[in-house]
Parts: structure tokens; sequence; C-alpha cells
């Protein structure tokens, strides 16, 4: 059996459409949905799938919805909106607010780099006893450790600055208000930054004063102060602020405005120090007489601040009634002149010994401890001085092209003073470390000692036949030089033959006679019997230079080398010490802010024999007391030396192109040298007509007798 469903009745005509419609509408809930999607502003396809989450809002969203004009009301109240809306608004201000705050610090990353400037220092040289000699960079900055800053200073700080610096977060959100104030609404700035916020504007921003910069630095300064320990940010501040005189961080104020380093402040100095961070163009007293009026009022107010936050006492802050005056001027003062050339050797050395590259030295923070004399320096500068001045009133077309180079060195290596020239921002040229002019015969020194050390060679490839003081040689003038095969003959087919100060003849004469009275022919021949190669050693070991030696030909023996003032000195120098050379060094200690460096400091080495040192030092002080036989000085010894044209060639017309002095005396090695050369066409030297003087008393002798203290 089969059953039959009726079909459904037929609509009426139009029922079909009238029935879409009311199914096509959308129910009370749905709207709901969509007004409030409408009210928040959401798209429509993000609205049917938030539909069942927004109904419950919908009866809010209504009320929060703005009506205007406000219905139900009259006049200028249609235009208030109601205490709802006023609710809603402020707390959807507040609440994107916050998100924008929170994504904000999320985003802001503390930047990797520090601003270069603010990290960049000075290195500062010292002279032997300690006390400033110059500095260099381009900044006076010296980054001191927290624990080298008494708690005084750093707490006169805090009281002028910031006395909640360490329990605040960073931040100071009055200030920061205060002064977004007073940037936008009257286009100037306002203070009021925590420490956090002013080292982050040192060390990590630039000084523009913007709102964008502003806000930039409280977010790092937040998340710094999340970061970094209290201690570190407020060793960063000290080290980077600016003090005025050119100074940044409170070491270097210090120095500049108290002659001393920072460990040793008082309180009331770091309350003055610390006003001048309020603006030391407006609070350095030596200024104005405002200023000073401002300057002691805020160091008073810091001092009793300090007293209010229980960091002095009232018994304390009483001793302090006076107001610390400060230096007129910054001790700590930039090269120049002579200190120009201390500071070119010094920082080569220090780079050279330390292994520090150009670019480490650079950034600055050196301190190093020179050997230089303050009180030598002086002596030596200012009888060059005079003498250059003599010269010019006496023989200006001389003085013209003048040139004097000196040096002291102990004989323990130390480089006591240097003339390096007039300026040497004039000059950048270092006489003192100059090897362009001949040593000529105060070379004889270490001809005699080769001779001595190593003895003389009568024949080829024969044994070495000892030679002493008294051993003698032929003293005339003009007298060939020999070889076990006969006479040395040059390129040109002629003997040579060795020549005497004014072709004066002195027969037979002993060695040790011959290097006190400056006779040439003897050594010329000792230099050949004892070998130059041999001389040549014997040099170099004493002290001079591989790359000053002149060409190994006989000349050598009379001065064709070019040592500098520095290496005669020091060459010098061993004779006294018994024959033990140490390298000259101008650098004694390099701390980098106060932490000590390594420093490959030169030892002694054998240079010659003792007996063979003794022998050398009692012929030059022979040499002295015959020349200058009026002078107290029994441990002095030196002599003079010459070299002209003919000292590099083997012809007997030479003119005088250079004079020098070299001797000791206290365990000082002294060496001047006087040339003659005009450096803007060659280093070619020149006849020194007259300008070093007559022998016995020469200039290179007044200048070496005034740098040894026997003048």
């Amino acid at each position: 059996m089969q059953l039959r469903v009726p079909a459904p009745p037929e609509p009426p005509p139009g029922g079909g459409r009238a029935e879409r419609r009311r199914s096509a509408r959308p129910s009370t809930r749905e709207r709901a949905g969509s007004v409030t999607a409408r009210i928040l502003g959401l798209s429509a396809p993000l609205t049917r799938r938030l539909a069942p989450y927004l109904r419950p809002l919908a009866p809010y969203a209504r009320r929060l919805k703005p009506a205007y004009p406000r219905p139900g009301r009259s006049g200028w109240r249609r235009w208030t909106p109601s205490w709802r809306q006023w609710l809603g608004g402020t707390l959807a201000s507040f609440g994107l607010l916050s998100a924008f705050l929170v994504t904000a610090y999320a985003l802001t990353d503390i930047p990797s780099d520090l601003n270069s400037y603010a990290t960049q220092q000075d290195n500062v040289y010292f002279w032997s006893d300690g006390t400033p000699m110059a500095r260099t960079g381009w900044v006076q900055r010296q980054a001191m450790p927290l624990k080298d800053i008494p708690p005084d200073v750093r707490w006169a700080v805090l009281a002028a600055e910031n006395e909640t610096f360490y329990s605040d977060p960073g931040i100071s959100v009055k200030g920061i208000s205060r002064a977004l104030f007073r940037t936008v609404g009257e286009g100037d700035t306002q203070g009021g930054s925590t420490i956090t916020q002013q080292y982050v504007k040192n060390v990590y921003l630039n000084q523009n004063q913007t709102v964008s910069r502003k806000f930039t630095e409280a977010m790092i300064s937040l998340k710094l102060d999340n970061k970094m320990s209290k201690d570190k940010i407020l060793e960063g501040y000290l080290n980077t602020s600016w003090f005025g005189r050119g100074t940044y961080g409170i070491q270097r104020a210090s120095q500049a405005y108290y002659g001393k380093d920072v460990s040793k402040l008082n309180a009331s100095e770091a309350a003055m120090l610390a006003g001048l961070l309020k603006g030391a163009g407006l609070y350095d007293p030596t200024l104005s007489k405002a200023n000073h009026q401002r300057a002691e009022e805020r160091w008073s107010w810091i001092l009793d601040r300090m007293v209010k936050i229980h960091k002095l006492t009232p018994a304390q802050r009483a001793q302090y009634k006076t107001f610390p005056e400060p230096l007129k001027a910054n001790p700590l003062y930039n090269t120049g002149e002579q200190s120009d050339y201390l500071v070119e050797l010094a920082s080569q050395y220090a780079k050279k010994s330390a292994h520090l590259t150009d670019q480490q030295f650079d950034l600055g923070g050196y301190q190093i401890y020179t050997t230089f004399d303050r009180k030598r320096e002086k002596a030596l500068t200012d009888a060059v001085t005079k003498a250059r001045k003599k010269a010019k009133q006496d023989n200006p077309d001389a003085a013209k092209n003048g040139h004097y180079g000196a040096a002291s060195v102990t004989t323990d290596g130390r480089i006591l003073a240097v003339y390096g020239g007039p300026d040497h921002r004039t000059q950048g040229y270092n006489e003192s470390n100059a090897t362009t002019v001949p040593a000529g015969t105060a070379f004889l020194p270490f001809v005699y000692a080769a001779g001595l050390e190593h003895g003389v060679h009568k024949t080829r490839g024969g044994p070495a036949t000892p030679v002493t003081p008294d051993s003698v040689y032929d003293g005339d003038d003009a007298v060939p030089v020999t070889t076990p095969e006969g006479p040395y003959w040059d390129r040109s087919g002629k003997k040579v033959s060795a020549h005497n100060d004014g072709n004066k003849s002195y027969g037979e004469i002993t060695l040790r006679e011959a290097l006190a009275k400056s006779v040439n022919t003897p050594f010329m021949q000792l230099g050949m019997d004892t070998g130059l190669g041999q001389v040549r050693q014997t040099a170099q070991a004493s002290g001079l230079l591989s790359t000053s030696i002149g060409p190994q030909v006989p000349t050598l023996s009379l001065g064709s080398s070019t040592p500098s003032a520095i290496r005669m000195a020091s060459g010098y120098a061993t004779f006294a010490a018994d024959g033990t050379h140490t390298e000259p060094y101008s650098v004694r200690r390099i701390t980098r802010n106060g932490a000590p460096l390594a420093l490959a400091t030169p030892r002694p080495t054998r240079a010659i024999g003792p007996e063979v040192a003794k022998d050398v030092d009692q012929a030059l002080t022979d040499s002295f007391r015959a020349a200058h036989p009026g002078v107290a000085a029994p441990d002095a010894a030196g002599k003079a030396g010459t070299a002209d044209q003919g000292t590099t060639g083997e012809d007997d017309t030479g003119l005088n192109t250079a004079a020098w002095y070299a001797g000791t005396a206290d365990s000082v090695s002294t060496a001047v040298v006087v040339y003659r050369m005009d450096l803007a066409k060659s280093l070619e030297p020149l006849p020194l007509k007259g300008l070093a003087g007559t022998s016995p008393d020469t200039v290179p002798y007044a200048l070496w007798s005034a740098a040894m203290g026997l003048d």
C-alpha cells in the first residue's frame, strides 16, 4: 500500500516575497551586534564573525554613542557630552595611551653605540715629578671608576641634581611634563631631568631640544634603569658631564678648578663643582662678579641640601663657611713650543712600548708619565733661546738657517730634556732627534772603544793584537791610511789620508792623548786596523742607530755617521755606565683611566767591557780638563767635535758644517749640535760661518754646560 503525502498549499500571489523579506530581516540580537560594530567602527566581514561577542555590549555602546545635538536638552546643554560619554572617552584615551607607551617601551632599544664625542677622552702627559706637562685631544676628559670618587663628591652632585636618584625609576614624570609644556607651549626648555635622563642625553642622543628627543630619552632611561645598576649610571654621568673650562667629567673638572685629582676633593669643593652642572657659563665664579655671587649661593644651598638628606651632619656643614675659591685658570694646558717636541717623543714611545695602535691611542684616556725633568728642560730651552737671540744680533745671515739640537740622557736610559726647535707649530722638524749632520770628531770615542775592545789586526786573517791607551800611533797630518796589503786607494785612484784640525802634526802620540787632543790621523788608522765592521758594531751596541752609521770606508772613523743628539748622548752615557747600554726612553709609566698598562721598559745590555769603558771615560775626562781647566767639575767628561764637508769624502777642502759637544757628569750625558741647513731647499748641511763660535768656548759647549748646570 502506498501512502500519499499531500503537497503543501501554494502561497497566495505575492506571499512568497513577503516571507522572504521576513526571513532576510536580521533578528534583534543580530541588529544589536551590528549597531555595536558600527559604533566601534568595525568592517562588515569582521562584524559577522564578532557579532556573538559584541551583542552583550550593545546597550552600553548605544549609551556611549554620541548624539549631537543631544535630544531632550536645550541651549548649550544640547552640545555637552553626558557623564557616561566623558567617562568612556577618558577610559578609552587612558587605554590607548597605556597601549602606546607599552608598545613604545617594548620597541625602544638601548643604542649599542655610544656617542663617540661623549666617550672620547684626552691624553695627559706628566713631568717626571708627576705634575701635568701637556694634554692632547679634542676634549678634556678622563673617566674615573666610581670607587675612586669620594662619597662626598657623589652626594654633592646628587643633592644638586637628583636626590632621589637611588629610588626613582629613571625618569621624573613631573619634570618631563614641565619640560614638554615649556618646549611645546613657550618654545624654550626647562630642567627637571633625572641623572639617568641626563646621562642618556649625554652618551646616546644629541642635545636637540625637541619633543621627539625628550620622548626617546624617557623611554631609553626607563629601560636603562632596569638593565644597568644605579652606580654604573652615576659613574657614567659623572664622567661625561660638562663642567666648563673645556672639561668633561668630574676628574678633569677637579684638576681644572682646583689643580688636584677628584680623590682629594672635600665636600665644600665638591659642592662648588656640582653647582657648575646647572651651567658653567653662569656659575664659574672666576668669570664675573655676578657669577661669583650665583656660585656662592648655589654652593651654600647644595651643602644645606646634603645636610637635609643626611649626607652631612650639621657639625660637618659648619666647617664649610668660606667659599672654596677655584684657580683662576685651567692648569691643564695644550701643547706648544718645546712641549710639543716632548709630546711627540713620548707618544711615539708610548704606542710602541705599550703596543697601542694609533686608533686606540687617539680614543684617549691615557695618562703618560714621562721621564722629562722640568728644571733641566727649562735650563736647556732658556740656554738655546738665549744663544739663538745672540746669533741673530751678531750674525743674522748665518743665524737665518741655524739649527740647534740637544738632549740629556741618564746612564740608565731616561731622556731628561731635549731641545727640538723654536716652536713645533711652525717647525715640526725635531732637531734633537734628527739624523742629518755628521758626528765628525765627536765619533772618535767609539773608534777608541772598538780598538780597546777587539784589538787590531796587522795581517789579514791573523790573530788580534791587544791595544791599550798607551799604544802609539803616528799623529802627523796627511798620513796615508794603510791596510795589511798596503796603502788604501779611493775610487778615483788617490791614496786616502787623514787630516788634523788646522793640518797640525803631533808626531808619535798615544791613543789616550790623541783622543784628549782630538787628533784625527791615529783614529782613522786605528779604525782600519781594528776593522770598520767592529767599529760599526761597537757604535751600534753603544746606542747609535744602524740607519745612521756611515759607509764602511776609512772616513767612518772620522764621523761620517749622522746620529741624533739623543743617540749621541745615549752613546756617551754607555761609557759612563761601565760599558752597559740602556736604550733611551721617554715614558716610565702609562695608565688608562687610572688602571696601569703593561709597559716594556728597556733593560741594560753589555756593549763594551767595563775596563774599556773606564779607559774611554778617563780619556774624555782628560779632554774636558785640558779644554776647560777652570771648571770645577771633577766627574765631568766630554769632548768637542766638528764635522766638515771633507768628512763625507776623501778631500781636504772641508769647511765646518756642524759643531758638537758631548759629555757626561753626575750620571747624565748631554749632546749638543749646532749646524746650518735650509730646510726649504734641501737637507744638505751648510757652512757654519762662525755660528758655533770658536774653540774652546764654543756655542755647543756653552749650551752643554748650561744643560749640565756647570755655568
